[in-house]
């Protein structure tokens, strides 16, 4: 049985650009390529219809894509703040042990 190819996304643009330029016919690019003039034709196609999607984004998309900066946010607000309180606690730690000397975990019942 034979497999089926898969084409990238960048790959499938590549060819329907140059078929756009007129510069070879859409039989030439596809006898050179290997691929089916229907195949191309349908690729130009999609790529006419869905044109437009590149200058303009959703609601939706644009909706995302605030919601994804916003969690990028909140993440470092976070990431600042686990710094701030390893910092703390390393600063008592070391506080503890100048002023209770060595094996102050065991007399004030600290667990790692």
């Amino acid at each position: 049985m034979r497999t089926r190819k898969e084409y990238t996304a960048e790959y499938k643009a590549k060819l329907v650009i140059e078929v756009l330029r007129e510069e070879q016919t859409i039989g030439e690019i596809a006898a050179r390529e290997g691929i089916n003039v229907k195949q191309l034709g349908n690729w130009k196609a999609e790529f006419l219809k869905n044109a437009g999607r590149a200058f303009s984004r959703s609601k939706d998309e644009k909706a995302a894509g605030r919601q994804a900066e916003g969690l990028l946010n909140k993440e470092k607000e976070y990431q600042a703040k686990v710094g701030q309180l390893t910092l703390e606690v390393d600063f008592l730690k070391e506080t503890a042990k100048r002023m209770l000397g060595p094996g102050w975990e065991s007399q004030i019942g600290y667990k790692r």
